[in-house]
């Protein structure tokens, strides 16, 4: 009986969000009475299911919902799993958010995005439940994304600006990163235990360690790969210059994204699939020393910070890390604890951070007292000058995710400058035909040639994307290759015996209906504007918001995003690349990455930033 009431802490948060669309923009009290309802609601009902919870024995809960697609290799299914880690993380997740929109209400009133704001906020509370309720790792990224997203477009929420609108876009890019973590610890996992694992399943110590004796190799794969998902969810080293970027959106966003919920959500990653990793000492010590290093390097960053909510940010990254050693050394309640302590500070010192200020201010003014000997002062000049520039510079960490992630999008896409239209008709489109050929008489071809081409179409279909990303001036150019990527993708996997047209058509399909609603938003907006080009940011959100509401959809229905069949495709044709195809998976899941970045990059450059309408050049005036 109580496994079926946990559907029900997912349904109301949706429901919530589904009512607060139809609300008018004008009626703010509605809005923010509904966003606040839910979340209260939500809020008693998780208190009172605790209750009887801890009285019936706190035995864990796990409820199969329902399947979305199922064949003869594989399944994937809803699953919900309930247990102490999922008590307290919906437990503060209610209480904070019911803060949050309690607060909001007064500090956003008359505010422009004021419905957008509550909007936004629901649809992270409804995805923030999903992920902690997930009993597998796809219901997980179902939650995870939602999360992603809305982070996007809170960050973004002063789109008119050009900086919050830049910030968001590097948040998101660092989330897309830790996205495909997930995606290939699901595909790992796929061929280390041969089905769709649920975490109620990880608790069989025999079961997992039984596949991990004979496949220690992949158990450490999937290992790594959850602790760069969470490493970049929670801010951790090399990722951890993103979080004070994420302070661009509204304090109120601020406090709930990145002082209590959405920057803990690694920590639950690695509290969920503890019992998976628990017995690889080596991961464990990553995991501890990665910790360890975030948190030195954050507490220095945090003490040289001139904004306070910066501050704030370093401060929660130092405690997360501390928190990702408890993990490592199997203090699992006492991370739990440290999360909840963490989140209730960080949320009351961003709320009260404008208060805060002024206070400092006065109090400097009128009771101005000389600072007190710190720590390094008693470490040699030259080594304490030396770590303040370092934290002045935030350890570098900015240059290095330059070096990592855009700098080699930037330098491959100049490399493919000669790649155009007519590249793209006369070779490229021939060369998809003709691996289609390939495919159907395959057994006529030697295995040697069959065997590579795999390799190749995934590699073409990712210089699509690459070159999507650096394409500056054609939206529609842009568009079309994300689209065609998917194609490559598709064929590529296709040349594995066991994937037939059918599960193919499954992921395509959500492609190209996601593809058409984008191209058609893209014809409609330049019959209506002369300048679409994306050497900019144009706003044209201001004059057309229904052409990029639906543009946005068919951005994360291209992408991945779980509101399409593309979705479903992604796991399923990843089920289909073999544990020995260590280059294919790179590519295709490269492929997902920099797909999901090209895509929001066109959004955010057509449709957010200063609007270009808004700038005039003063009249010329004669001496």
């Amino acid at each position: 009986m109580m496994n079926e009431i946990l559907q029900f802490f997912i349904a109301l948060p949706f429901l919530g969000f589904v009512f607060s669309l139809f609300i008018p923009e004008k009626k703010e009290a509605v809005i923010s009475w509904v966003a606040f309802g839910t979340v209260f609601t939500q809020l008693i009902s998780i208190t009172i299911f605790i209750v009887f919870w801890i009285i019936e024995g706190t035995l864990d809960l796990n409820l199969k919902e329902f399947t979305l697609m199922k064949t003869s290799h594989y399944e994937f299914f809803i699953d919900f799993y309930f247990d102490k880690v999922t008590a307290v993380y919906l437990f503060v997740g209610a209480l904070l958010t019911s803060m949050i929109t309690t607060y909001s209400r007064y500090y956003l009133h008359r505010e422009k995005g004021y419905k957008r704001f509550f909007n936004t906020v629901l649809f992270f509370f409804f995805g923030y439940n999903l992920a902690i309720l997930s009993g597998n790792f796809e219901t997980l990224f179902i939650g995870w994304e939602i999360i992603g997203i809305s982070s996007f477009l809170l960050i973004a929420f002063y789109r008119e600006r050009y900086l919050p609108v830049k910030n968001a876009f590097k948040v998101f890019s660092i989330y897309r990163i830790g996205d495909v973590g997930v995606i290939l610890a699901m595909w790992a996992s796929h061929h280390l235990f041969h089905e769709n694992i649920t975490f109620i399943e990880l608790n069989n110590y025999n079961l997992v360690n039984e596949h991990l004796q004979s496949h220690s190799v992949i158990g450490a794969f999937v290992a790594l790969c959850l602790a760069c998902a969470a490493a970049a969810k929670s801010a951790q080293i090399p990722f951890s210059s993103w979080l004070p970027r994420a302070m661009e959106g509204p304090t109120p966003s601020s406090a709930i994204f990145y002082g209590s919920l959405s920057v803990h959500l690694g920590v639950f990653l690695m509290l969920r699939t503890f019992p998976f990793w628990e017995n690889q000492t080596s991961i464990r010590i990553a995991i501890g020393l990665m910790g360890f290093t975030t948190s030195i390097a954050a507490s220095l960053m945090a003490r040289v910070q001139s904004s306070v909510k910066s501050q704030i940010a370093y401060s929660s990254i130092s405690q997360i890390g501390l928190i990702f050693i408890e993990i490592a050394l199997g203090l699992e309640t006492l991370a739990l604890f440290h999360f909840v302590g963490n989140a209730f500070l960080r949320t009351y010192q961003l709320l009260v951070s404008p208060s805060v200020v002024s206070y400092l201010i006065r109090e400097q003014f009128y009771n101005y007292q000389p600072k007190e000997n710190s720590i390094e002062d008693s470490l040699p000049k030259r080594i304490e000058y030396s770590l303040y520039i370092l934290s002045l510079k935030e350890f570098k960490l900015e240059e290095v995710m330059n070096t990592l992630l855009w700098k080699p999008l930037k330098i491959i896409g100049k490399s493919i400058d000669f790649f155009n239209l007519r590249t793209l008709l006369i070779f490229f489109i021939p060369l998809y035909v003709l691996g289609i050929v390939f495919y159907e008489y395959k057994d006529l071809i030697p295995s040697y040639i069959v065997s590579n081409l795999p390799e190749l179409f995934a590699f073409i279909g990712l210089v699509f994307v690459f070159k999507s990303f650096s394409e500056r001036q054609n939206p529609f150019m842009a568009w079309v290759l994300i689209v065609l990527n998917h194609f490559w993708i598709a064929i590529a996997v296709l040349f594995n015996d066991k994937v037939d047209y059918n599960e193919v058509g499954v992921y395509l399909f959500g492609v190209v209906l996601a593809g058409i609603v984008g191209f058609v938003a893209l014809l409609k907006l330049r019959k209506m504007e002369d300048n679409i080009s994306m050497n900019q940011y144009l706003g044209h959100v201001y004059e057309h918001p229904r052409f990029a509401f639906f543009f946005l959809l068919a951005v994360l229905g291209v992408t991945g995003f779980p509101i399409t069949t593309t979705f479903v495709g992604e796991d399923l044709l990843f089920s289909h690349i073999e544990s020995n195809q260590i280059v294919l998976a790179f590519f295709v899941s490269s492929s997902f990455i920099v797909s999901g970045i090209a895509g929001i990059r066109i959004y955010a450059r057509l449709f957010l930033g200063p609007h270009i309408k808004t700038y005039h050049e003063l009249p010329y005036k004669s001496s």
